[in-house]
């Protein structure tokens, strides 16, 4: 499964600090759909992300009844991000 969405990059000051991106609402029915197959547990779904020209390997956490998408430190750095920045994020799932 591949999506596409636009986010706004927020930060999480919880005890390991963290920016990350909010799945909108439609996108995460589909991936609620197909986490089953999926997850490794906790309902975290492994993916394939693509910020730019970016790429890396994570894990979608949920939060709230949908998911959020990790972006680390060298991914903000290579595409010149800032919290509040709105960014295009492309996933493949289950990669």
């Amino acid at each position: 499964m591949e999506l596409e969405f636009a986010g706004e990059i927020w930060f999480w000051r919880g005890p390991a600090p963290w920016h990350f991106v909010t799945v909108p609402e439609a996108q995460c029915a589909e991936l609620e759909a197909a986490s089953s197959l999926v997850s490794y547990g906790w309902g975290m779904i492994p993916v394939s992300a693509r910020i730019g020209r970016t790429g890396w390997t994570t894990s979608l956490w949920p939060k709230d009844g949908r998911y959020i998408v990790p972006v680390k430190t060298d991914v903000r750095r290579k595409e010149s991000l800032d919290i509040g920045d709105t960014v295009t994020v492309r996933l493949t799932v289950g990669a």
